[in-house]
């Protein structure tokens, strides 16, 4: 008998210890985690690095949105970069061959994970304050910032099916 698939995570209700208005972020970052493992298992590493069409290879968005929520929840805590920061940014789109998708899949979902450890320290009340980005220091928000990581995750996780299915189908 067939398993019955599961809800999509913000259907599940809400996920504990996380502030209501942060609900949204928490289920969009859990469901990119949940889509990532589905569609990575099994996934033939020689295929990490191939870019079909010109478009960006499954390692590198793999690569890239476990940078961006690190950078844009850093930024969301008021922070600036690191230089570690900085040399990851700037790794994301070499190839490396020398690791296997598996271990790039453990990352993201590390950094997922520390996410929601995060959102659960966040005060509502500070939500709406003043936070800047980059070394341009564009103003934004704390509750832009987090949105904004969880909207960026969605967007390549996206890219990223669809990116899976193109190599495998070749």
């Amino acid at each position: 008998m067939a398993e019955a698939p599961q809800l999509e995570v913000w259907m599940r209700g809400p996920v504990p210890g996380i502030p209501a208005l942060l609900q949204p972020v928490a289920h969009a970052l859990l469901q990119a985690k949940e889509e990532v493992a589905v569609y990575m298992e099994g996934f033939d590493n020689r295929y990490l690095w191939q870019r079909p069409g010109g478009v960006a290879a499954v390692g590198f968005h793999l690569k890239h949105i476990a940078g961006v929520i690190d950078r844009l929840f850093t930024y969301a805590e008021g922070l600036s970069l690191s230089e570690a920061q900085f040399d990851y940014l700037r790794a994301e789109g070499a190839e490396m061959s020398e690791i296997a998708s598996a271990e790039l899949v453990a990352a993201l979902h590390n950094r997922v994970d520390q996410a929601i450890v995060q959102l659960k320290q966040v005060d509502e009340t500070q939500l709406t304050h003043t936070r800047y980005l980059g070394r341009k220091r564009i103003p934004t928000t704390v509750i832009g910032l987090l949105f904004h990581a969880a909207e960026h995750t969605q967007r390549h996780v996206g890219q990223l099916l669809v990116t899976v299915k193109l190599v495998e189908h070749r």
